[in-house]
Parts: structure tokens; sequence; C-alpha cells
């Protein structure tokens, strides 16, 4: 007599969270033999996807994320935790992660089939735990929330902040995950403070006014840039001089000035400032260097 019973291979059930394996044994006159192994996926009926309203960040940037979760099930999944990862990472020879995005408080919005609901609980700011999330069957559901680019954030060229969304509930077979990646902004980011000396002064003395360029971008600041600084000047000065990283400019090239209006322009272009630097110090927070120029002018108080 022959006879085929289904069994899982090695004698155990092959369950692989959605993945399942198994194999038939025939038998006969005392003879066992097994059949090739068959592999199946259970397909999960909830799905998410994860992605932001900005296109790139830059130090101290309020990021809004979006996240939707949509089921093709015939049955609701309800009691459904959301954790975000806020991009965490472990900065080399340290034991704990950190974390480069900081969640605003208060931020979250939930919308079930479009339909405004009450805001979900958050269990942990860090890594964010959202609980409490329904979704109807053959609906979806939208969780919108903001967090903070802080100082665990890389900023040189070519960095990004990846973070990962997991959805997790007992009405899953496994966890549903969605990453979205938002890559740095590419562009100089210019500061500039003007200092003046003296501070008391009396007619046809010298005065100097000093203007520091800082440049916190991850970006040169080049000719192509067409940085220039205008300032119209009171009292207006006779016998203007200027100055740029110690070496003088000329007035009809690099700068024109008006004594009547005491106007002060610099030429398009003419200013350039270099890209700031940025190190990743041992704690993993990240300490920026700004390119720098000095431009000075100098004259006298008519």
């Amino acid at each position: 007599m022959v006879s085929v019973r289904l069994k899982a291979a090695h004698g155990k059930d092959f369950f692989d969270m959605a993945t399942f394996t198994n194999q038939a044994l025939l038998t006969y006159n005392n003879t066992r033999t097994l059949s090739n192994v068959t592999t199946g996926t259970i397909a999960e009926s909830l799905t998410a996807q994860k992605s932001s309203l900005q296109s790139s960040y830059a130090a101290g940037d309020r990021i809004t994320y979006v996240l939707s979760l949509q089921n093709s099930g015939a049955a609701a999944q309800s009691g459904l935790t959301v954790t975000d990862d806020l991009g965490a990472f472990t900065p080399s020879g340290e034991k704990q992660a950190v974390f480069p995005l900081t969640y605003d408080e208060g931020s979250a919005a939930l919308f079930v089939d479009g339909v405004k609901q009450t805001a979900p609980a958050v269990q942990s700011a860090e890594p964010l735990t959202f609980t409490g999330i329904s979704v109807p069957a053959g609906g979806s559901a939208v969780l919108i929330y903001s967090a903070q680019i802080n100082a665990y954030a890389p900023l040189g060229s070519g960095s990004a902040v990846t973070n990962t969304a997991t959805v997790s509930g007992d009405g899953l077979a496994e966890p549903v995950e969605s990453s979205f990646t938002l890559p740095v902004t590419e562009a100089p980011y210019l500061t500039v403070e003007k200092t003046l000396s003296p501070l008391t002064v009396v007619p046809d003395q010298r005065i100097t006014y000093t203007f520091v360029i800082n440049n916190y971008g991850n970006t040169d600041a080049d000719a192509g840039a067409n940085v220039s600084i205008s300032d119209t000047v009171t009292p207006p000065l006779t016998d203007l001089t200027a100055e740029y990283n110690g070496a003088p400019w000329t007035e009809g090239t690099e700068y024109t000035y008006s004594p009547q209006t005491g106007e002060f322009v610099s030429a398009a272009g003419a200013i350039t400032v270099p890209a700031a630097t940025y190190e990743t110090l041992p704690d993993g927070t990240v300490s920026t260097t700004p390119g720098t120029v000095t431009l000075v002018i100098e004259g006298t108080v008519m």
C-alpha cells in the first residue's frame, strides 16, 4: 500500500514570518521517500509608504513626514503600533544610539479614510512610538508628524538622513516597514556681521567698518553665486578705501562708492566664500567650522 502524507521538512513546521515551507512524505513497503520542498508566501494585506513634504534638509530644519497605510484585506487592522527610528545610529566607540531627528511634541495628526481622528498616543520619543492606530478593511490611514534636524544630523555634501517606520500588531504576520531617505541641502548658507571702530568719532576722523561673512553651507559661494554687499554709510565718508581678506580693492572694479550718498556696493561675484567644514565628534554630534572672508572699508567722517 502506498500512502502520501504532508509534513514539514525535518519534522518541523517551517513558518518564517510571511514565508512557509513544507514537503510530502511518501511511504510504501517500509520505504520512505521525501518530495521536494515547496515554498510559499503569505501576502500581507497592510502596506506602508513613508514620504516627506521637504525635498532636502539643512541644520535646524523642521521636517514633516507622512506615513500612508493601506489595508487591502477583508478585516480591519486594529491596535497597530508605529515606531520611527528617527534615523538612529551608534557613533563609533559608543554603546548607545543617537537620533539625528527630534520629534516635535504634539505635531502628530491621524486621518482615516480622509477623516481626521484623535491624535495617536505617543509612548516613546526616542525611538518615536505611536500606539492605538487602526486601519479599516479596504481603507487607509495617514499619519503626519514633524521632527527637527538636530546636532547629530550630518551636514557635509552628499549626506542624508534615512529613517524607518515600522508598523506592528497582532493582526500582522510580520512587521511592515517603510524607509525614507532625505538628502542634505547642497547650497551655501551665508551670514554677515558688521562692526565699527571707533564707536565715537569727531569730524575729519578716520573710521573703519568691518564685515565678516561666514558660510555655514556645504557648498562654496563662488563667483557664480553673485555675492554682493551694499551699505549706505551714514554719515558719508571721504577718501574711502576697501580691503578684501587683506588685499586692496580698486574702486570701479571690485566696488563702487558715492561720497554724496554714502552708498557702497561691491561688484557681484567679487566676494567668494568657501564652504564650511564639518567634524563628527566622538559623541556623534557634528561640529561646524564656517568658511570665512573679511571686507574692511575705511574713510574719513565728513
